[in-house]
């Protein structure tokens, strides 16, 4: 697999969560719980993460009175070739600005009292750094990497790995 640098493996981890956004959100400060499945709605401009949630959600209920805690967001894209661990910040803003923004078929879904219902908010999650795996071999060649390592008594490739600071 050819190297990348820092920005090049920033870049393609952006595109994957724009691209397939659905991942794992979690907190991991004192209020610490089992991750959720949240879609994930990229602000391009700033590299920010938004999920629409209920205020009482157990995600978003510890964020009252404009706390942010530590949390954690967890992707694989769908082609399994992107794998990422996003450190950052979750926080709670009832923005209308950003529900309007990203409002779309998949939401709507979820909230079947619409974007105007009063229980509806919107978590932002600041980056602050990430740790990427990216491998463009797919599981066969992967699959076929493992069977000549362990023939050759070698290692086999695990494709790029970055930490990153966001």
């Amino acid at each position: 697999m050819a190297e990348m640098d820092h920005a090049q493996v920033e870049e393609r981890m952006w595109k994957a969560i724009g691209d397939d956004r659905i991942g794992m959100l979690g907190l991991t400060g004192p209020d610490a719980g089992h991750f959720q499945p949240m879609n994930s709605y990229h602000e391009e401009e700033t590299h920010t993460l938004w999920f629409y949630s209920y205020a009482h959600n157990k995600l978003a209920g510890p964020l009252a009175d404009g706390k942010s805690e530590a949390a954690m967001f967890h992707f694989v894209d769908k082609d399994r070739q992107v794998w990422a661990c996003v450190m950052g910040t979750l926080s709670r803003n009832h923005s209308q600005e950003h529900i309007d923004k990203f409002w779309d078929a998949q939401a709507k879904a979820w909230f079947e009292k619409g974007k105007d219902d009063p229980d509806l908010t919107m978590l932002k999650f600041t980056p602050s750094e990430a740790e990427v795996w990216i491998n463009d071999k797919g599981l066969i060649r992967y699959g076929l990497g493992v069977l000549k390592a362990n023939l050759t008594q070698s290692t086999p490739d695990p494709g790029v790995h970055e930490k990153i600071q966001l």
